[in-house]
């Protein structure tokens, strides 16, 4: 790993994380009678487990309002669950400001452009190969697995070991090459 993406990972105490794009593949599935679905990785629900067990706070925030999306962060116990967030960095500074963490403590896991405002304020900004230019531009690391397929959990994974955590050194030898950093 990146000696400036380990000195970044090491101060996280809470992360934040888009939904559609990044705990998923960005696709909306929609039935006949208007239901929407989603597919989430178990990789990444395991690694959000991980991540409170080791007293990092986790927050969902979300241009979503979609019911999948409230019932997978119910079955993970995610304590903070934001829907409808156009505007992603007020309930994100809000957050922020109850848990009493400062910007550098915070990562951020985004795609997309309402992503942005986010991942300029946080200490780690990070996304995901699909995502946009733009975002990819405010990235300080680029994960080498896709939104809906483990791109959470190579994040989880960077700030356990980091953080030399139980079993970081599983994690570390875990690491899936080709990882990108831009920054």
């Amino acid at each position: 790993m990146d000696d400036a993406l380990l000195v970044r990972a090491r101060r996280i105490r809470f992360l934040s994380c888009d939904v559609d794009g990044v705990l998923t593949d960005g696709r909306i599935y929609v039935d006949d009678h208007g239901h929407e679905f989603k597919a989430f990785s178990a990789l990444d629900g395991v690694a959000l487990n991980l991540l409170a067990r080791a007293g990092i706070v986790v927050a969902w925030i979300t241009g979503s309002k979609a019911p999948a999306v409230t019932h997978r962060a119910q079955q993970l116990r995610i304590p903070h669950l934001v829907l409808d967030a156009h505007d992603k960095l007020t309930p994100w500074e809000r957050l922020r400001s109850e848990l009493r963490v400062s910007s550098n403590e915070c990562a951020h896991i985004g795609d997309d452009l309402p992503d942005i405002p986010v991942l300029a304020a946080c200490g780690l900004a990070v996304t995901v190969p699909h995502a946009t230019a733009a975002v990819r531009a405010h990235a300080h690391y680029v994960t080498s697995r896709e939104g809906g397929s483990g791109a959470v959990r190579e994040v989880a994974d960077i700030i356990l070991a980091a953080q030399d955590r139980a079993g970081a050194s599983e994690i570390v030898a875990s690491q899936q090459p080709g990882a990108a950093v831009t920054r």
